[in-house]
């Protein structure tokens, strides 16, 4: 028996890189390849699906592939994604031999895989390809890419160009794959997961056809831009019980100040009325968001406001980072950035006020029933850990419990990961 050729997929960044590594696998086990999760496996082909949102993501891509290149010096390592879009020359330079694009992702490129891939439009896309999850319990569905925001900070619509969506039907054929598989949390994914329309058909219309497919699965919402007037969004988790409680929702500033240096269309007060109907809308829903520090322009006094206003929202979770100027952004060239001090101090402030807000979530779980889906085994606690649908770590006893099945447990200090220390 001819043996297969075997690849590895490493995946840096956000859920949509991970969407587009589950086309990848999809691809190259189409054909022939056989994929390894196992790191000091000897694969022959190695694709690192890069990020560039920020300087330091873009560091971590470089990083990696050096390691790589240091550790498997005969392997083919493929540097994708939005690093090699945005620089390919520092990739190629770490040991890269070779540089694929986002359009890369899909357009064939026989060399590695031999499939056709992608048909594009101005409208919408197909992926000609179905999504691969060989070593994970979510499923990572890709129904949408590109932004219209141009926000002064940001890079992604030079990366990842316009907003469009994917092809209806073929998005309910790749979500319908991955719940025969057996996969019990279908992840809906883009830059902007709200916009999506196709057709003629909304995003609203695109959950009920998921929703409507047989099995024993939830659906989550990926990380989505705020829209403060439409409450689309909540309403629909409101409305389908296989729809997590859960939004990520980006606000990256508490101040009106920079929000508007940022390009951002909306105010403060605005934002935290959208969390409060959200709230009200769906009890017990985890609202997570994007804040950014040192933005060009911060005075104290803004950040301070911020700061309030952050804590009075109580964000389940909040990802906190220091501006990165990335080249090609109005923003780049904005002067006024903070004192990297002054960054440093703040970013310490917001991180104690982000853990704060998530425990308060977490013990606002105490004593409620959450359908948790256990994923993998802590050799370290013997016990195993999962993901409830508000988006809390549970640990478990493995006894009666299955891995990948929507189990219902009561959450406790001791279950809840964030407030025991002992986990």
């Amino acid at each position: 028996m001819e043996n297969k050729p075997s690849a590895r997929i490493i995946t840096l960044g956000c859920r949509l890189n991970h969407a587009d590594s589950a086309l990848l696998a999809g691809r190259l086990q189409s054909a022939g390849y056989t994929l390894t999760d196992d790191s000091s496996a000897d694969a022959e082909l190695i694709i690192v699906n890069c990020c560039a949102v920020t300087q330091e993501a873009e560091t971590k891509s470089r990083k990696m592939i050096a390691r790589l290149r240091r550790l498997h010096p005969g392997a083919r390592i493929i540097a994708a994604g939005c690093a090699a879009e945005a620089d390919p020359v520092p990739l190629l330079n770490a040991g890269a031999d070779k540089i694929l694009t986002n359009p890369g992702k899909k357009e064939p490129f026989a060399d590695v895989c031999g499939v056709k891939s992608s048909t594009l439009t101005s409208d919408n896309f197909r992926e000609n390809a179905f999504s691969s999850f060989p070593f994970r319990t979510r499923a990572f569905i890709k129904v949408q890419e590109g932004c219209d925001n141009f926000c002064t900070y940001c890079i992604v619509p030079k990366l990842r160009g316009p907003s469009r969506s994917r092809e209806f039907n073929e998005c309910i054929a790749d979500c319908r794959k991955s719940i025969e598989n057996g996969i019990p949390e279908i992840v809906l994914t883009g830059v902007n997961t709200g916009n999506y329309c196709d057709g003629g058909h909304s995003l609203r219309d695109l959950v009920c056809a998921v929703s409507g497919i047989e099995g024993n699965f939830r659906i989550r919402f990926s990380s989505t831009e705020p829209h403060p007037g439409d409450l689309t969004l909540p309403q629909l988790i409101a409305d389908n019980s296989r729809l997590c409680r859960f939004l990520h929702v980006s606000m990256q500033h508490g101040s009106d100040n920079i929000l508007r240096k940022m390009g951002r269309r909306y105010s403060a007060e605005e934002f935290a009325a959208y969390v409060d109907a959200a709230r009200k809308l769906v009890p017990d829903i985890h609202i997570g968001t994007d804040f950014i520090v040192g933005f060009p322009g911060e005075t104290e006094k803004d950040f301070t406001d911020a700061l309030e206003l952050l804590k009075k929202i109580n964000f389940a979770n909040i990802h906190g980072f220091a501006y990165s100027p990335r080249p090609g952004t109005p923003a780049a060239k904005m002067a006024g950035r903070p004192a990297p001090q002054a960054v440093r101090e703040r970013m310490d402030e917001l991180l104690r006020a982000a853990d704060e807000s998530a425990k308060k979530f977490a013990l606002s779980q105490c004593g409620k029933t959450l359908p948790v889906i256990f994923e993998q085994l802590d050799r370290r606690s013997g016990k195993l850990t999962g993901w409830s649908d508000n988006y809390l770590e549970v640990t478990a006893d493995p006894q009666n419990i299955k891995r990948g099945e929507i189990v219902k447990i009561k959450a406790n200090g001791e279950n809840l990961r964030l407030l025991n220390d002992n986990a």
